[in-house]
């Protein structure tokens, strides 16, 4: 993949051989979608048409299960899936452009300020499992890199040129003007996530991020917690703003108040999760558990607890949110940290799915689409110890 500066030209199609050595984690999350051992790759590629009559289904079926239309059962879906890979079938993107007028192409726009982002395991398996979808349906992925000043122009160029038929809108704000934006101009796009700002009247698919931070502070408070800590991202995002509220609803619910000596928000990586936890062990009453954003986070916090030989789940206990990624699992046969889990991968395709639905049935209604956490008990949690056992 050739990532390109401010302009969209050309469409770069979402494979495997296609990615350059320049987006590492974009590979690796690509990787995990080569096609199985079993494929058959001596075969002549088929049609549709010579797959449908091979499955003994229509040829609209088996279209609409490759482009994951929500009225195709999951067992139809995956039949129709695992087929294609061991035909070796692949869609006629050049046919479908001349019979559709079709760029055939998704946009993915991301600025400058968060170029970090390519090389974020959240975003590269969320490529990866819109890449799934794409490649089903015959579509190729534009990635442009922009400076913030040229983001506006960038959206309004990628319409104007018609180089791609809809935009993936990553990471929104809690004020958002891409959303209004794209509305104006009317280029059919899928946000993932939301944004508490913005009118309602557009497609998102997100996880309910109130709801899984509620709960995972509710299941600390169970345990006998009262001391909590929340290492969050950025709060100007709007997931993270959402977290912050189920965390401070399910202390609320208990009669108890956020602790701003026990609040910290910012980039959610390894060192903001140690410096924040070494901070507040420190202080006088210190937190006897953390709630964190990411599983990046929780590991800075691990490594602070090491540095004072404390335990995690005994003496200090960690929940944390897992984004269920490629190459960055928690534990394998007992999770490494309790977490709220829902699955990026599993997000990307149903952004993809969601986008190419509307983008073939043209239609302006908007599609949401909530995926709910799950809580999974790992060891990093325990009870809450007795106040004298942190104090030396």
């Amino acid at each position: 993949m050739h990532l390109q500066h401010c302009e969209v030209r050309p469409r770069i199609r979402l494979t495997r051989h296609s990615l350059g050595a320049n987006v590492p984690d974009i590979q690796s999350g690509l990787d995990a979608n080569a096609p199985p051992s079993h494929t058959c790759h001596g075969c002549p590629q088929m049609n549709l048409k010579q797959l449908a009559s091979e499955l003994g289904l229509s040829p609209t079926t088996v279209s609409r299960a490759l482009n994951g239309y929500p009225e195709v059962s999951e067992a139809t879906r995956l039949r129709v899936t695992e087929a294609a890979r061991h035909y070796n079938y692949r869609p006629n993107t050049q046919a479908k452009r001349l019979a559709t007028g079709r760029a055939m192409a998704i946009g993915h726009i991301i600025p400058l300020s968060t170029r970090h982002e390519i090389v974020n395991p959240v975003f590269a398996d969320f490529i990866a499992g819109a890449g799934e979808v794409y490649a089903r349906a015959g579509y190729d992925m534009v990635l442009t890199i922009v400076p913030d000043s040229d983001e506006e122009r960038a959206y309004r160029e990628v319409h104007s040129k018609g180089n791609v038929d809809g935009i993936i809108v990553h990471g929104p704000k809690v004020h958002d003007a891409r959303l209004p934006l794209l509305e104006e101009l009317g280029l059919p796009f899928v946000v993932h996530g939301r944004s508490l700002g913005a009118d309602p009247g557009y497609s998102w698919v997100d996880v309910n991020n109130t709801r899984a931070f509620e709960r995972a502070t509710s299941f600390l408070l169970d345990l006998g917690h009262r001391h909590i800590a929340l290492v969050n991202g950025i709060e100007t995002m709007d997931f993270a703003a959402r977290r912050r509220h189920g965390f401070e609803r399910a202390l609320a619910a208990r009669g108890l108040s956020a602790d701003p000596a026990l609040m910290v928000a910012g980039e959610m990586t390894e060192a903001q999760g140690h410096d924040a936890a070494r901070g507040m062990l420190d202080l006088p009453d210190p937190p006897t558990a953390f709630l964190t954003a990411s599983f990046l986070s929780a590991m800075g916090v691990r490594r602070a607890l090491w540095e004072r030989d404390m335990r995690m789940g005994r003496d200090v206990s960690i929940v944390t949110h897992d984004d269920e990624l490629g190459y960055l699992r928690n534990g394998t046969d007992e999770p490494i940290f309790t977490a709220t889990r829902s699955s990026v991968r599993e997000a990307g395709r149903r952004c993809a799915a969601m986008l190419l639905r509307r983008i073939e049935t043209g239609t302006s209604a908007p599609e949401t689409d909530l995926m709910e956490a799950t809580l999974v008990v790992g060891a990093s949690t325990g009870p809450a110890p007795r106040r004298p056992d942190l104090i030396d």
